[in-house]
C-alpha cells in the first residue's frame, strides 16, 4: 500500500488560494492510495477573532473543501485526510475530513484543543476508525499525539494507520512519534506545516513512521514537501512482540483503576 503526506505552507485566511495550491501539490502523490494533508491546511492557522474562524466554517460533505477533496480522491482514486474548520449543528469544530474515491466518508472532531483553539473551537469527544479495505484507518490532529489514550484507543479500536493532520509549533511531537507507533504496533502519518503566522512559527517535519518505531521518511523543516512510502498494513496487526508477550494480551487492566 502506497501512503504519503503533503507539506504545505498555507496562505493565513486565503482559502481558495491554498485549495488550488493543495490540488496542484497532490498531483505529484496521485499514485499514492492514501494521502494526509495538514491541519487547516485550507485556512491557516493562528486566528486573531472568532469571526476569522466562522467566515470559513463549512460543512463536512458540501463545503468546497469536501467537494474539492473528493473530486481529487476519485481522479486519482485515493483516499485523503485534510484538516478544516468544520461547521456542525452551530458549533465549529477543528475537524478532519476523509474522502475516497467513493466520495464523502467521515470527518473528525479534535478532541484535545491546543492554546487559543480553545477560544474558536468546540472539542470532539470520540476518535474514529474507518475501514478502507486494504487498511484500517484511525484519526488523529496534532495536539492529540500529546495525550497517549489517543492512538491507545485507535489501536484497540483496530486502526492499522494513524493519519496525523498537525500544525506543529513544539519540538517535541516527531520524535514522540516513534514511542506512539511503536508502543501500538501501528503506522503513522504525521503531516504538518510550514511557515510564520502572528508570531508563531511551524516545524515541518513531516514523518511516516513504521510499527517498530522506525522512521521511515522525515520532512525537512522549511520546505513544502509532497511524498509516499510503500508500507504493508497488514503489520499492524501482529500485536506480539516475541512468543511470550503480545501488547493487547498484556495489558493488565485490573492495575489501571485509575483509568
Amino acid at each position: 500500500m502506497k501512503i504519503g503526506y503533503v507539506q504545505t505552507e498555507p496562505v493565513f485566511l486565503d482559502r481558495e488560494a491554498n485549495l488550488d495550491h493543495a490540488a496542484k501539490l497532490l498531483d505529484n502523490v496521485r499514485n499514492a492510495d492514501l494521502v494526509v494533508l495538514p491541519e487547516l491546511f485550507n485556512t491557516g492557522y493562528n486566528f486573531q477573532d472568532k469571526s476569522q474562524v466562522e467566515g470559513l466554517a463549512e460543512d463536512a460533505r458540501d463545503g468546497v473543501t469536501s467537494k474539492l477533496l473528493q473530486e481529487i480522491a476519485r481522479d486519482n482514486d485515493q483516499y485523503i485526510a485534510a484538516g478544516y474548520a468544520e461547521l456542525l449543528n452551530g458549533k465549529i469544530y477543528n475537524s478532519q475530513l476523509l474522502v475516497g474515491p467513493g466520495g464523502f466518508i467521515n470527518s473528525y472532531q479534535k478532541v484535545h484543543l491546543f492554546f487559543n483553539e480553545k477560544k474558536y473551537f468546540a472539542s470532539g469527544n470520540r476518535f474514529d476508525v474507518i475501514d478502507i479495505g486494504p487498511a484500517r484507518i484511525g484519526q488523529m490532529i496534532c495536539f492529540d499525539w500529546f495525550f497517549p489514550e489517543s492512538m491507545r484507543t485507535l489501536m484497540l479500536k483496530g486502526a492499522d494507520i494513524v493519519v496525523h493532520s498537525a500544525n506543529l509549533v513544539l519540538p517535541y511531537c516527531p520524535n514522540s512519534m516513534v514511542t506512539r507507533c511503536l508502543e501500538n504496533r501501528m503506522f503513522g502519518i504525521t503531516c504538518n506545516r510550514i511557515g510564520e503566522e502572528h508570531g508563531l512559527g511551524f516545524i515541518g517535519m513531516s514523518q511516516i513512521t513504521s510499527t517498530n518505531g522506525d522512521i521511515i521518511h522525515r520532512a525537512p523543516e522549511n520546505r513544502e514537501e509532497a511524498w509516499i512510502v510503500d508500507i504493508d498494513p497488514a503489520a499492524a496487526r501482529d500485536k506480539n512482540m516475541n512468543e511470550l508477550n503480545n501488547i493487547i494480551d498484556d495489558r493488565t487492566t485490573s492495575a489501571y483503576e485509575l483509568l
